[in-house]
């Protein structure tokens, strides 16, 4: 993961290193000397960008058991699909659809006539023999589009697909 705020220490270094250079480009009377100065101003913006960045735009809750997903599906509205691998434990389903509906929710999202409910389902995809590959979903997660304030996440998992995981032999 890239840690925005060494990017933004490092970009104010290079900043410094550029007025530094444009400074002296003015005092020498070098032809470039102008062109110096729109680099510096863009290396400052850059350097404010990113620090802007590292102050938490983008606050990423961590959820205590779940696991790895990739987003599949997502239309924009009030549909997603999330996918595991099929050795997930059936202690973090309900934990990974929690992170995928927090992770995914965004108060850009809109519902359908009559359908206000953001919903998430989790999948995987087993192989049952060479050449054959079965969806299975596991679960869904369901929040209010709405109701911006409202945190609760409605969770099913459905116990008979997750019965049909292979399980790992200890």
């Amino acid at each position: 993961m890239i840690d925005l705020f060494t990017c933004a220490k490092w970009l104010g270094i290079a900043t410094v290193i550029s007025l530094v250079v444009a400074i002296t480009a003015f005092v020498l009377g070098w032809g470039f000397r102008f062109r110096l100065v729109g680099v510096t101003s863009f290396m400052g913006v850059l350097t404010a960008g990113f620090f802007a960045l590292g102050l938490g735009l983008f606050p990423h809750a961590q959820i205590p058991g779940a696991a790895r997903y990739t987003l599949i599906y997502d239309n924009g509205a009030n549909q997603a699909v999330v996918a595991v691998s099929p050795e997930i434990e059936e202690s973090a389903i309900e934990p990974t659809l929690i992170q995928a509906a927090t992770d995914l929710y965004s108060y850009g999202r809109t519902g359908t006539a009559g359908n206000d409910q953001f919903t998430i389902k989790l999948r995987t995809v087993l192989h049952p023999q060479p050449g054959v590959s079965k969806p299975l979903f596991l679960g869904t997660a369901k929040r209010s589009i709405t109701d911006r304030s409202s945190k609760d996440i409605d969770i099913e998992v459905f116990a008979e697909n997750v019965a049909q995981l292979p399980r790992l032999s200890s």
